[in-house]
């Protein structure tokens, strides 16, 4: 009943979906499965999921401005969004609603065409900055009541992927890429 409910949801945003311009990504939690990993010298390492790093891939060849916004600090979000030619990296981030208001602005991108998938208290207050906000489904309980809709994958196991994937139908830009397929390199 959840996962159909859940659905339904999603069905009701393929309009929203369509004219998403802007979509930021928090990163641990979402890019991420939230897990940090330090070896011996104290070296921060996160594990990143390629098949998520495709479908950003793909959602910039369809035109989207994509952007990384994190309380974290960078090291390998930094080396991550190089990779996937990220041009939007902000890390170390305390209060999120201004750095995000500030890269609207540089993109020339507005509120309502802008997407937000974060995962956590943190995430609650980018809500009136944006005209969806999302969450993957183990996302923290007060984030997903009040989304707009909950993935049906984890963070850091393919949620920023369906996303992608959900975005390109409601575009008309899926069928022929799981047609064709993709001829680039696949970080």
């Amino acid at each position: 009943m959840r996962r159909l409910l859940r659905e339904w949801r999603w069905q009701r945003l393929t309009t929203s979906l369509t004219q998403v311009e802007l979509l930021v990504l928090d990163v641990d939690g979402v890019l991420t499965d939230g897990g940090l990993w330090l070896d011996q010298e104290g070296r921060l390492q996160k594990r990143f999921d390629v098949r998520d790093g495709l479908g950003l891939k793909l959602l910039q060849k369809s035109g989207l401005h994509l952007a990384f916004l994190s309380g974290g600090h960078g090291g390998a979000t930094d080396v991550r969004a190089r990779q996937l030619g990220i041009e939007h990296c902000l890390v170390g981030i305390k209060d999120k609603p201004p750095a995000l208001r500030a890269l609207q602005e540089r993109v020339g991108v507005t509120t309502q065409r802008t997407a937000y998938l974060g995962d956590d208290l943190n995430d609650l207050a980018v809500r009136s900055c944006v005209g969806l906000l999302l969450s993957p489904r183990d996302g923290a309980r007060p984030l997903r009541r009040q989304a707009n809709a909950v993935l049906h994958h984890r963070g850091g196991h393919g949620a920023v992927r369906e996303l992608a994937e959900r975005i390109l139908k409601a575009r008309g830009d899926w069928g022929e890429l799981a047609q064709q397929g993709w001829r680039d390199r696949n970080d």
